[in-house]
């Protein structure tokens, strides 16, 4: 889950583990346009751009070659792959249960303090009641935020009580969010507009005081079906099953029908092909939204150009092994495992997640989708395999991750500071800012929720800040510290 940043020219190779290092090297920045399309669509840059023209990632699986005075080769080492195995659930339970305890221990394997992240859901609670068994002094960190609502703090004080191990936790402020903003984009590196990585800021800060390695459920959601969309396929089978003619029929009626009536939405999707209605599990803008937002909207950067390929790779699966791999592919390698991973190592704290172990994702991909969902409920298999281990409390509970109040905020506490930044943000060239600023004011004024794509813009306009106008300073203490070690590795061609 480690990044791998690359930067290729005439002159040399330019690698690290921090795409700020390039910069350090290379100076001269410039934003990415296509990669600035794809991120108002997915709310990340998906792999293998960066915000940063010229600079790539390697993606997963993937390793390069470099010879002189030859451009890098780059070639796949592991493609994941769903293929379901006709199975019981009791037998599907037991090797769950078996796979996760054996990763759960390997993980555990230190010379130094492990703690857990804990928030009170199937995940977490999975990842600490195995930890606890091979060491019940452990420690466990939450966080949450002031507003009711917002905070799964007693939840967490609760499911650790149950399994007897410590619980420390953090309430941020929103003095403290806004505080620390700018910061958490710089050491993003890219923006990444999902508002939980504040949160897994806070949470980390707090853990790093305690331990240096700390477990967390990330990769769960993604191996054993957990989010309610993945219930779509089952939903809308029988509009699905319908001739071409008829969905055409049906999508014309949904078409003309006015915004909220019931059913529309219902409608549209069920006429649509799955690669049509499903590019992952966050759409922010869509192409007609993006075209009226970007002074210079280009329809060749299309957001399924993204997803095209990966559904070619998956076009044998069952339509919730092709959600589930579009969403390995996107969702979870640009924003869940980004922000993990970015925010933990902020506090040189080692984040290890046992569920994206290999051998778990085996059996992850072996499991029929009609025991990876049944009945509506998600990660069903999952959560059985996990009764007797995990509190009765904690088994069905409504899944909440880490909830972020910016739908409030936005309206009152952080008003006047995305006012501000929409206003002094020099990134005129690339958006109609007057959209954005009627965005925030009809949001204030009650007339949508439109908080996440504020959210997306805003993230945007600091990550500009920060990397191509140098508005803060920070880090320039960093590159001088460590510039023998965290400067970019360069390879020079001859």
């Amino acid at each position: 889950m480690k990044p791998f940043f690359y930067l290729e020219d005439e002159e040399a190779l330019y690698c690290a583990s921090e795409k700020k290092s390039i910069t350090y090297v290379k100076s001269e920045q410039k934003v990415n346009m296509e990669a600035l399309h794809h991120y108002l669509t997915y709310q990340f840059v998906p792999e293998p751009d960066t915000m940063t023209a010229g600079i790539k990632k390697l993606e997963p699986g993937h390793y390069f070659t470099k010879k002189a005075g030859r451009p890098m080769e780059i070639k796949p080492y592991w493609k994941p792959s769903f293929t379901p195995v006709k199975k019981s659930l009791e037998q599907a339970k037991e090797q769950i249960r078996d796979v996760m305890r054996d990763s759960v221990k390997i993980h555990m394997r230190s010379d130094v303090p492990v703690g857990a992240f804990l928030s009170g859901g199937i995940d977490s609670s999975t990842i600490v009641a195995l930890a606890s068994e091979l060491h019940p002094s452990l420690k466990t960190f939450t966080v949450g935020f002031e507003r009711e609502g917002f905070s799964e703090i007693d939840v967490a004080v609760q499911t650790a009580a149950s399994l007897n191990v410590e619980n420390i936790h953090y309430l941020v402020t929103p003095e403290d969010f806004m505080r620390e903003i700018p910061k958490i984009i710089w050491h993003m590196d890219d923006p990444v507009a999902d508002p939980a990585a504040v949160p897994l800021y806070f949470v980390a800060r707090e853990a790093s005081k305690h331990v240096t390695v700390v477990l967390s459920g990330e990769g769960a959601d993604e191996l054993f079906g957990g989010y309610n969309i993945y219930n779509e396929p089952h939903s809308l089978r029988h509009l699905s099953a319908l001739p071409k003619g008829i969905s055409k029929g049906l999508a014309a009626i949904a078409s003309v029908l006015p915004e909220g009536v019931k059913g529309k939405s219902f409608l549209e999707r069920g006429a649509m092909s799955i690669e049509e209605r499903y590019i992952g599990n966050a759409k922010m803008f869509s192409e007609t939204e993006k075209s009226k937002l970007l002074k210079d909207y280009r329809s060749v950067h299309n957001y399924q150009n993204v997803t095209r390929p990966l559904y070619e790779n998956a076009k044998s699966f069952h339509d919730v092994h092709k959600m589930q791999y579009i969403d390995l592919h996107t969702w979870m390698r640009g924003d869940i495992l980004v922000k993990a991973d970015k925010m933990t190592m902020a506090h040189s704290l080692e984040l290890r997640v046992p569920f994206l172990d290999k051998e778990v994702f085996n059996v992850a991909s072996s499991l029929d989708p009609e025991i990876t969902i049944a009945n509506g409920t998600t990660k069903y298999a999952l959560r059985e395999s996990m009764r007797g281990i995990v509190p009765d409390s904690v088994l069905y509970r409504r899944k909440l991750g880490f909830p972020v109040p910016i739908r409030h905020w936005l309206k009152k506490e952080l008003y006047e500071w995305a006012k501000q930044l929409i206003k002094v943000s020099a990134t005129d060239r690339y958006l109609h800012k007057d959209i954005v600023v009627q965005m925030l004011e009809d949001h204030c004024a009650g007339k949508g929720d439109y908080s996440r794509k504020l959210w997306t813009v805003l993230m945007f306009m600091l990550w500009h800040q920060i990397n191509i106008e140098n508005v803060y300073s920070f880090g320039n203490e960093w590159l001088e510290q460590d510039a023998a070690s965290e400067k970019a590795a360069v390879v020079h061609q001859s």
